[in-house]
């Protein structure tokens, strides 16, 4: 097995071991940033939720009261307001979703399904637990989905959810009095959840993996081949000329000139050990004669 054979097993194995390390490493950390990409859009997203609500509570409501008397507008809730305008926000993005999930809803497109009922009985067991987070399979894909609890912390909140005697009648015209009602105060009656798909981070996580290791690849091509060049050069071609050169003196073929001791490294040294041992054996011949 030749000098440049066994250099570039060497190479190979060693750039084998490197690569598959990188690539398991650079994909774990691509895949962390993507996760962490969607769970900042889903703080975001949440984020412009309470300002959505906390806009239409402070600035839209107090300006319909003496209308609210006469008809019930339901687009002076906070809760109807976000949930219009992130439906506004899914006709052009129908992958990201917002919900104010209720087991008891008013507005009957509030009611929360299997797995949003789920989430609020965690958030009803645990009244400490103010955030939960996962991922769950949706016709766009994997998403994760960010839920946090609606609690009724404002006792202005019975006046329309305790009984239906209570309730606003305009309210009550527009909704009817079989559900919505029934809240307490201090109960955990939902869950604002919001849905961030995890499909685009994860496309961009994957080619920038694939730019990663074609860019390790280009890389590795571009020094095996100058390494193999510097290692002809260097080595393989002088150390083979030596050689031939060896033989032909242990022949007795003195008149070859001595190999090039000039240089400052190994090879150099071995040149001028050669040239040394090339003049012994000559002056040995000599004396025999």
């Amino acid at each position: 097995m030749g000098l440049r054979l066994k250099f570039n097993l060497v190479l190979l194995v060693v750039f084998a071991v490197g690569l598959g390390l990188s690539a398991v490493v650079s994909r774990r950390i691509l895949e962390t940033n993507a996760r962490d990409e969607v769970v900042r859009n889903a703080d975001l997203m949440m984020g412009a939720a309470y300002a959505v609500r906390g806009y239409t509570n402070r600035q839209i409501t107090p300006h319909l009261e003496l209308q609210l008397m006469r008809t019930f507008l339901p687009q002076s809730l906070p809760a109807y307001a976000a949930t219009e305008v992130f439906g506004a926000l899914r006709e052009q993005h129908p992958q990201f979703a917002y919900k104010e999930a209720v087991l008891n809803p008013t507005n009957p497109r509030d009611l929360a399904v299997e797995w949003e009922h789920d989430i609020i009985q965690q958030f009803r067991e645990d009244p400490a637990l103010t955030e939960f987070r996962g991922a769950r399979d949706t016709p766009f894909g994997r998403s994760v989905y960010l839920a946090r609890p609606i609690r009724i912390t404002d006792p202005s909140c019975l006046r329309c959810h305790s009984t239906p005697d209570a309730a606003p009648g305009t309210m009550v015209k527009v909704y009817g009095t079989a559900n919505g009602f029934g809240w307490k105060q201090g109960e955990t009656v939902g869950a604002q959840i919001v849905s961030v798909p995890m499909s685009v981070p994860l496309q961009k996580a994957d080619a920038a993996f694939r730019t990663f290791m074609l860019l390790q690849l280009a890389v590795f091509a571009l020094a095996f081949v100058v390494l193999n060049a510097v290692l002809s050069v260097l080595i393989i071609r002088p150390v083979v000329r030596m050689a031939n050169a060896a033989d032909a003196v242990s022949t007795g073929r003195f008149e070859l000139p001595e190999f090039d001791g000039t240089r400052r490294d190994e090879i150099g040294l071995l040149a001028t050990s050669l040239n040394r041992l090339r003049r012994s054996l000559e002056k040995a011949l000599h004396l025999l004669e």
